[in-house]
């Protein structure tokens, strides 16, 4: 049998989480395959996929998020085959950003203007979609670290707009 991956976390600050994995076993392994899971704004479910060479590994994943819970998920790949899922949870310090207010503005029938208010020096996304389910499975997005932008939309259709 083949053990799951034991994750370590051995840091996190504001906006990173430094993690080690590694096997209780004599199983050669060639490598880990890592999510990171967050949610934003409870409307979206973010995830980061990290794919790790070698047997024993730290890793630092950065550019995230103040005071805001992330899931950490692994599986080993062995020569045996996969390993069994391990998950930890961890909540980075600090005080969480404020949200940003958003304001979305149609130019013509097939652009809108969305703009908003925030700090400086980061990214933001911008999810769009028809429904309150599409927002969550598979909302159109952009990124960018200006505070608007005009997105593409189809004609005659209402949009949920979340930044």
């Amino acid at each position: 049998v083949i053990p799951p991956p034991v994750i370590h976390i051995e840091s996190y600050s504001e906006d990173s989480i430094s993690f080690s994995l590694k096997m209780t076993t004599n199983i050669k392994v060639s490598g880990y395959v890592v999510n990171i899971y967050w949610t934003f704004d409870t409307h979206r479910q973010e995830k980061r996929t990290l794919i790790i060479e070698g047997e024993k590994s730290i890793q630092k994943v950065a550019n995230l998020t103040a005071h805001t819970p992330y899931e950490i998920s692994a599986w080993a790949k062995t020569e045996l085959g996969d390993s069994p899922l391990s998950f930890v949870h961890v909540v980075t310090s600090g005080t969480r950003p404020a949200s940003p207010s958003l304001k979305a503005k149609a130019i013509n029938q097939t652009a809108v203007e969305c703009s908003w208010t925030g700090p400086r020096n980061v990214v933001y996304g911008i999810f769009y979609a028809t429904s309150f389910l599409e927002l969550y499975r598979s909302p159109h997005n952009a990124t960018t670290s200006s505070h608007n932008v005009t997105v593409l939309v189809q004609r005659d259709e209402q949009y949920l707009f979340l930044v």
